[in-house]
């Protein structure tokens, strides 16, 4: 076996790597290479990040709570997990006001525009799809007969 400090310098490809995998719908990619970066960079909240994204694109609402809540606990002035969990929060019909919350913040604080723009896009969707009703009692959406 190949001695593993010559890949050392490609986390971040690797890293970006597990998020495109996701984003393909290859949970298997994407859980291997998130586990190379560990290899690399065990205390990495990146990693950690990736795997509640890999959830949450799963549903697996609390398995990615948990992901970005021990983001949260090292780290907790991180906009991307906090906005992350604002989402997955706001998709639980008992905490969508503590998700709506966190979004909020992070529309306000972020300094990156990117992260800004994700929070204030998910609450889009939470107001359009996710609290507002039509008078039938289904999403605004979706008109029922």
């Amino acid at each position: 076996m190949k001695d593993l400090s010559e890949y050392k310098d490609s986390f971040l490809l690797f890293l970006e790597a597990g998020f495109i995998a996701i984003n393909q719908y290859d949970e298997d990619a994407a859980i291997k290479l998130f586990k190379a970066c560990e290899l690399f960079q065990p205390d990495n909240f990146l990693i950690k990040i990736g795997m509640g994204y890999l959830y949450m694109n799963k549903l697996e609402l609390q398995q990615s709570c948990q992901a970005f809540e021990e983001v949260l606990e090292k780290d907790p002035e991180n906009d991307i997990a906090q906005t992350f969990l604002g989402f997955v929060l706001s998709l639980m019909p008992d905490q969508v006001e503590k998700g709506e919350k966190l979004l909020e913040a992070s529309a306000k604080r972020a300094p990156d525009p990117e992260t800004k723009e994700t929070a204030r896009t998910a609450l889009e969707f939470i107001n359009t799809f996710i609290k507002k009703t039509s008078v039938e009692g289904g999403p605004a959406s979706v008109k029922q007969k």
